[in-house]
């Protein structure tokens, strides 16, 4: 007997064989001691995340209770009892290699990719479902299960895309199976929810609801129907399933919301808001609710909204953030929501700045739309100054409607009211704003009698609108030609930033007494648009303000809806303007995925009106950017010739090839500096009325350039001061000696000139030279220690500097940059003449740096980048792809000492001043 035990045992400990009795232990162990076992886990554990998940119950809740999709965080963040999901995977992982007889080989691939998908190992369980799906075909349950899975992780990775093709054969082969078809069916829904198809959502819930055996799940997708059914506006369907969850046996969270949903459905469906009001009220008196009171409040400032009673929302709303303590996602609705109310109602853009910061830090960053909140809580002030633009426009031009006496006792009363303003140091408390997307109402309307909405009764906003008056055209005396005396940009430049850096609070200068400088009334009255060209500026102002801001809002920050408001409000206010061509492009991309009817209108606008635009030529052919792209490539290399041309002062050359190029590529984006260039060598070779001509046909030809026109504009008011001095030169510009005056000597140092830097006598000299710009110094580059490999948060400081650099880097040594560097200081005399900011360049390894100084601080360089990066692609003459640019402190600057190192700064950038 012994004997055979030892057999036995001595069989057992030696290598299986496929064998009846060996399949059958193999199956008997892999079911109960591995399969059976690892599923209690994995239900467990699915129990688990189910009760724990915190729901946002703002937006649709997802079909499935599981972790973050992918993320650089998720990958840091260790799941919740991931002990227990490494148990699942050793147990699976045992199947495969010691039971490779059993039946369970398939079972136990399908639990290594679900344990490795909830420890949001996401790229690793699809791998997994991919094999298994692959290779057990035979086995359609297994099969679709598979699939299944790797659809749910390639959602958790945000590709739709081939999550979507799986799912199609996913929905094809359903009837071949029996029974577990609720998941399945779940999955499909989840992504008809994501791609915003939900009656197709709410077909295939319906049947999930129906076939899925687990209680939670059944009352959870329920209340995802209501929500899908409200979403479809129809409240009555809705109303039904919200009773449905009620009356289940929800968790307490999922019935306290779907209680909210059906007070408010009910309030919507009956009209009876007051009482909706006394509802949610009744709630706060329950003391189950204690942990809710913060949705509470908010849906009460939810029904002030409704009904435009933005006082009482914003009231409800801060209830709502003060009483939040546990729900995240609630709180930063509720700041969001006060953030839109000041932005859009009330037009208080520092406290909008202010709620939008609390937003952004408050929510999760997997909340819909985060990176859209972010872009605007960043790009505020853009956004803002705008709408002040259009106000104040409004504003003077009802102002102008009124009789002339009636005006003038007006602004008198105003600019009193305005000096005492002023004296309190500008502190802003009313909306000096409001009314601003209106337009012009008629005179004696009560508009004009209203403090809140007209801007001369405001006081706050007077004192707003003087301050304003005087950053842009300074103190100016009340006589005729008053604006010939328009200080240089520069100056308001630095007074804008000045602003900014004021919190967005203005900048009045103080005299002795501590009253405001200068509140004449003549400031109003040279500001009102009285004449017909006077009242085309002002439109032109708002048409500007209000595309600029579309194009903002369409893409950057990517609200469609949004910016299709404002274009037809432009068309509304402005049926006929110099955007209408970009406008209707614009309305026909907006619509086009949402609307095909208005797509379709807008497109045969553009096709039948402006046949010859770009845009035009871009719905005729989708790949009209791209040749385009390529005909520009050639441009600029024509371009870096003539530049040549000009360098070796071949004047009579560049004429004729500036004229060539023109003529051949007629709407090239470069033509306004080949005119230059071509202006410069007609005045080196030609009397002074030659030269007055030409650059008054640059500014006819490119009215709309910000490169070449502002610095052209610069150059003919200095020849229109010193007429008589070039009146006697026979060519306009020859070439100076020392004992000549220079050209453009008129424009005015820095109080602080720079240091010189040292002459490059390689290159040959470059027509800013002749300027009065002043070198900055040359940072000893040398003097710099070596850098460690240290992460970029340890090399780089985010400490205050007293000096910093916009630069420009190209990724390619090989190639010329003089013609960009001469672009860079077109733009810069032209758009900011005084300033003393001055190129220069440094190389290491592959890349060149162009670097623009000096700024004194963050601000005053980031208003600097905001001018000139969309100006970069006409500037740079370089392909777009090898070049981008940043903000740099002196000190950090320093340390860039390789192409290792700048990666690493824009890392850092990146993560710091534009997160």
């Amino acid at each position: 007997m012994s004997s055979l035990i030892g057999l036995c045992l001595l069989a057992a400990c030696g290598t299986p064989k496929d064998t009846a009795m060996s399949r059958g232990m193999q199956n008997l162990t892999a079911r109960y001691n591995y399969i059976y076992n690892s599923n209690l886990i994995l239900d467990n554990y699915e129990e688990q995340l189910y009760e724990t998940y915190k729901d946002n119950y703002n937006e649709i809740l997802p079909v499935y209770t599981v972790p973050e999709k992918f993320s650089f965080s998720t990958v840091a963040n260790v799941p919740v009892n991931e002990r227990d999901l490494d148990k699942i995977i050793t147990k699976a992982q045992a199947i495969i290699a010691d039971k490779s007889f059993s039946n369970y080989i398939d079972d136990a691939y399908i639990l290594l990719g679900r344990a490795q998908y909830y420890k949001t190992n996401y790229f690793v369980s699809e791998e997994y479902f991919d094999y298994t799906a692959k290779t057990y075909i035979a086995n359609p349950n297994i099969r679709l299960s598979a699939l299944n899975w790797k659809a749910r992780s390639l959602m958790q990775l945000d590709n739709l895309k081939d999550a979507a093709l799986i799912l199609d054969t996913v929905y094809r082969d359903l009837p071949d199976i029996k029974g577990h078809k609720a998941e399945p069916l779940a999955t499909i829904a989840q992504m008809y929810i994501y791609q915003g198809r939900y009656s197709d959502a709410i077909l295939l819930l319906n049947n999930a609801v129906k076939a899925t055996p687990l209680k939670r799940n059944r009352i959870r997708w329920t209340y995802i129907l209501a929500q899908l059914y409200e979403q479809q506006k129809d409240y009555k369907e809705a109303l039904a399933h919200y009773l449905r969850v009620q009356k289940s046996n929800a968790a307490f969270e999922l019935y306290f919301n779907a209680n909210l949903n059906r007070i408010r459905l009910t309030g919507l469906l009956n009209g009876e808001r007051i009482n909706r009001k006394k509802q949610l009220t009744a709630l706060l008196r329950d003391d189950k609710n204690l942990d809710y009171i913060d949705q509470i409040y908010y849906q009460i400032a939810e029904s002030y909204a409704d009904e435009s009673d933005f006082s009482g929302a914003e009231k409800y709303y801060k209830l709502s953030v003060r009483n939040s303590s546990k729900n995240s996602y609630q709180k930063g609705i509720s700041y969001l929501r006060l953030a839109d109310l000041n932005f859009k109602e009330f037009r208080n853009f520092l406290k909008a700045k202010d709620y939008y910061d609390s937003t952004v830090t408050t929510l999760p960053k997997n909340y819909p739309g985060y990176e859209q909140i972010l872009k605007k809580s960043d790009n505020l002030e853009y956004i803002s100054r705008r709408y002040e633009i259009i106000a104040f426009q409004d504003t003077l031009q009802l102002l102008a409607k009124l009789p002339e006496a009636e005006r003038l006792s007006r602004i008198k009363q105003i600019t009193q009211q305005a000096s005492k303003a002023a004296a309190d140091n500008g502190t802003f408390k009313e909306d000096p704003f409001a009314g601003a997307n209106q337009p012009a109402t008629a005179i004696g309307s009560t508009a004009l009698n209203s403090a809140s909405t007209f801007y001369f009764s405001n006081t706050a906003a007077m004192s707003r609108g003087s301050s304003d008056f005087t950053t842009r055209w300074g103190n100016r005396k009340l006589e005729d030609d008053w604006r010939q005396s328009l200080k240089s940009s520069s100056q308001a430049t630095t007074e804008s930033i000045a602003k900014v850096e004021n919190g967005g609070k203005p900048t009045v200068k103080m005299d002795g007494t501590g009253s405001a400088a200068d509140t004449s009334a003549g400031r109003y009255i040279s500001a009102i648009p009285l004449t017909a060209p006077q009242l085309a500026a002002s439109n032109q102002q708002i048409i500007d303000a209000y595309y600029e801001m579309a194009n903002f809002y369409q893409q950057e920050l990517g609200d469609q809806a949004e910016a299709l408001r404002i274009y037809q409000l432009i068309l509304s206010r402005f049926p006929e303007n110099n955007r209408l061509s970009s406008i209707y492009y614009s309305l026909y991309l907006g619509y086009k995925e949402t609307n095909a009817a208005l797509a379709s209108k807008y497109r045969k606008l553009v096709l039948d009106q402006f046949p010859a635009s770009v845009y035009a030529k871009t719905i005729l052919d989708p790949q009209y950017s791209v040749k385009q792209s390529e005909l520009e490539a050639k441009v600029l290399a024509v371009y870096n010739q003539v530049f040549d041309q000009y360098e070796r002062k071949a004047f009579p050359q560049v004429i004729t090839s500036a004229n060539a190029t023109i003529a051949q590529y007629p709407n090239s984006m470069v033509n306004p500096q080949l005119s230059y260039l071509k202006a410069i060598a007609i005045g080196r070779t030609q009397p002074i009325d030659s030269l007055v001509a030409a650059f008054t046909l640059i500014t006819t030809d490119y009215p709309l350039d910000k490169i070449i026109v502002p610095l052209v504009k610069n150059h003919l008011a200095y020849i229109a001061a010193h007429k008589d001095e070039f009146s006697k030169r026979k060519v306009a510009l020859p070439d100076f000696d020392t004992n000549e005056p220079r050209f453009f000597a008129s424009e005015p140092l820095p109080s602080q000139p720079l240091p010189q830097q040292a002459v490059q006598t390689a290159e040959a000299p470059k027509p800013e030279v002749k300027t009065a710009e002043v070198p900055v110094k040359e940072i000893p580059k040398e003097a710099v220690p070596p850098v460690p490999l240290v992460p970029a948060s340890q090399i780089f400081s985010t400490a205050v500097s007293t000096l910093y650099y916009f630069v420009i880097d190209v990724e390619d040594a090989s190639i010329r940059l003089s013609s960009s560097r001469f672009g860079i200081g077109q733009f810069n005399r032209g758009n900011y003449a005084g300033a003393g900011l001055r190129h220069q360049l440094t190389e290491f390894d592959n890349d060149q740096l162009i670097y623009v100084g000096n700024f004194s601080s963050f601000a005053e360089a980031k208003s600097y980048a905001d001018g000139i990066t969309p100006q970069l692609s006409q500037i740079m003459k370089v392909p777009a792809g090898i070049y981008s640019s940043f903000i740099i402190s002196k000190e950090n600057f320093e340390k860039l000492q390789s192409k290792d190192l700048v990666t690493k700064y824009l890392e850092f950038y990146k993560n710091t001043y534009q997160k």
